[in-house]
C-alpha cells in the first residue's frame, strides 16, 4: 500500500541474521564445527573403548567406537597397585603447590607491569618476553636445579614453570583494561596499591582468573618432562610419569615376546595404556565443566584492548 506523495509503507527492518547469507553460513559454521568435534572426540572415545575391551580384541583391532569383549580386569589391577595411587597424590600436590604459586606470582607481576607510569616497566616486560624465545638449554637447567639442591624435591616441578609469560601478558592486558577511575577512587578512600590488588582488581578480575588457574593447573597436571629429569625416585613420580613408564614397560614387553609372563601380566600390559590414560584424565574432565564457562570472556577480555 502507498502513501501518499508515492512513498511506500515502512515494512520490517531487515537484519543480519535474516539475511539468505548469514543463514547458509549458520549452517556451514554448524556442520563444520560438528565434523571437527567428531574428530577430536573420536581418539579419547576409542581409548575409553580399549579400556574396557579384551586384549584379544584389541590386538585384533576389533575395537573402535564400543568396547568389544568386556572386562575390567585391568582397573581392578591398576586400582590394588598402590604406587599408582602414590603418583596420583603427588600429581594433586604438584598441581595445587604449583598452580597457587604461579597464580601469586603472575597476577602481581602481572599487575606491576600494567602500570604505565612504572619507572623501568619497559625493562621488565623485555626481560619477560626475552625468556618466550631464548633459555638456557636443557643442560644448565639440569645443573642450575642440582646446585639449588631441589633435585628429588617437590619444587624442582613445580618451581621452573611458576610463570608462563603468555599468561603473564594476557593477565596484563586484562589489568590495563581496568578502569582506572576505580584504583583513583580507592585511593582517594585511603587504600594503598595491596588494598587496591586485593579489595578492587582481583574481585573483577574473576573470568581472566579461573582462565589462568585452568591453563596452569592442566599444564601442571600434564607435565612429566620434569619430574623425568630431575626426580630419581618412585614415591615422588607423578602419575603422568608412572603412566609414561607403563607404556615404555608395556611396548617393551609386547617387543620382546611374553612367553615368561603369565596370562594376567599378559592381558594387563595388553590395554594398561588405556586404562591408565583415562583413570590420568579424569579430574581434568571433571573440573573443566566448571571453569570452561570463564575460558573465553576471561582470554578474550584480557587479548583485545579498547
Amino acid at each position: 500500500m502507498s502513501l501518499p506523495g508515492g512513498l511506500a509503507r515502512p515494512g520490517k527492518p531487515v537484519g543480519a541474521r535474516d539475511t539468505r547469507g548469514y543463514r547458509a553460513f549458520t549452517v556451514f559454521n554448524t556442520v563444520a564445527l560438528v565434523v571437527v568435534s567428531l574428530f577430536m572426540l573420536y581418539p579419547f572415545v576409542t581409548v575409553l573403548a580399549q579400556s574396557f575391551s579384551s586384549p584379544g580384541a584389541i590386538k585384533a583391532g576389533l575395537v573402535s567406537f564400543w568396547p568389544v569383549g568386556f572386562n575390567l580386569d585391568t582397573y581392578h589391577a591398576v586400582a590394588q597397585d598402590q604406587m599408582f595411587w602414590t603418583s596420583y597424590r603427588n600429581t594433586l600436590v604438584y598441581t595445587l603447590v604449583g598452580t597457587t604459586i604461579a597464580m601469586v606470582l603472575t597476577t602481581t607481576f602481572a599487575f606491576v607491569i600494567s602500570k604505565k607510569h612504572l619507572r623501568g616497566r619497559g625493562v621488565l616486560i623485555g626481560i619477560a618476553v626475552f625468556t618466550m624465545f631464548f633459555n638456557g638449554g636443557l643442560v644448565p637447567n639440569y645443573v642450575l636445579i642440582s646446585s639449588l639442591g631441589l633435585k628429588n624435591t617437590m619444587w624442582a616441578v613445580v618451581l621452573p614453570g611458576a610463570v608462563s609469560v603468555f599468561n603473564l601478558l594476557v593477565m596484563k592486558s586484562f589489568f590495563e583494561n581496568l578502569p582506572q577511575e576505580l584504583e583513583e577512587a580507592a585511593q582517594i578512600d585511603g587504600l594503598g596499591w595491596f588494598g587496591i590488588f586485593g579489595r578492587i582488581v582481583l574481585p573483577l578480575s574473576k573470568a581472566v582468573l579461573a582462565t589462568m588457574v585452568l591453563f596452569y593447573s592442566v599444564a601442571y597436571w600434564n607435565d612429566w618432562f620434569a619430574a623425568f629429569l630431575y626426580l630419581d625416585k618412585n614415591d615422588l613420580f607423578p602419575v603422568t610419569l608412572f603412566l609414561r613408564n607403563l607404556i615404555a614397560g608395556a611396548s617393551t614387553t609386547a617387543s620382546e615376546g611374553a612367553a615368561a609372563v603369565g596370562a594376567t601380566t599378559q592381558a594387563v600390559s595388553a590395554n594398561i595404556q588405556a586404562v591408565t590414560m583415562i583413570l590420568t584424565i579424569v579430574p581434568i574432565l571433571c573440573v573443566y565443566p566448571f571453569v570452561q564457562r570463564f575460558f573465553v570472556s576471561g582470554v578474550m577480555l584480557g587479548s583485545v584492548k579498547g
